[in-house]
């Protein structure tokens, strides 16, 4: 027997750099830095992809989209969301909800805050409601406080499909 639920979690960090966009949720958001990676680099929905896969024991994001796999270079992390999303899908199982909280001391993250849960709302094909998304600071302390990068934390929580 299924258990009626699973949960996952998952957390990012990328080091923030000059002459790259800052793309979290799905959203780019103004700022003189972005983050370092081999796709768009997006910190919180790498965290959200980690919840899902882990709440399934499925591993992590690299064993999916490696880093060394020039197919990735560049890729929309909101276009491999969806592909996740499809592999809970094929075993049975949907998304409840997620809350996910990014840490950044720079820039401002709540006013993009409502565009990030509609587009990772509609690429785990549920609500905006059932996307939370928080934001915070690190009160200046350790690399996320020097502003040396973003990190993100999710957990996920997964339910049977209902046939």
């Amino acid at each position: 027997m299924n258990p009626p639920f699973r949960i996952g979690n998952g957390y990012d960090i990328h080091r923030l750099v000059p002459e790259r966009a800052l793309i979290l949720g799905g959203v780019t958001i103004p700022h003189s830095l972005g983050l370092l990676g081999h796709s768009d680099a997006d910190v919180l929905t790498h965290a959200i992809m980690d919840a899902l896969l882990g709440a399934l024991s499925l591993g992590d994001i690299g064993h999916y989209f490696p880093p060394d796999d020039p197919r990735w270079a560049g890729a929309d992390s909101v276009m491999l969301l969806t592909q996740v999303r499809q592999l809970v899908a094929e075993r049975g199982w949907q998304v409840g909800n997620v809350d996910t909280v990014v840490v950044a001391e720079r820039p401002k993250l709540k006013p993009h805050i409502p565009a990030m849960q509609a587009r990772l709302a509609a690429a785990l094909q549920v609500t905006p409601a059932q996307v939370g998304v928080k934001a915070t600071t690190n009160e200046r302390l350790g690399p996320v406080g020097r502003e040396e990068g973003i990190a993100a934390y999710a957990v996920a929580l997964l339910t049977p499909v209902r046939s």
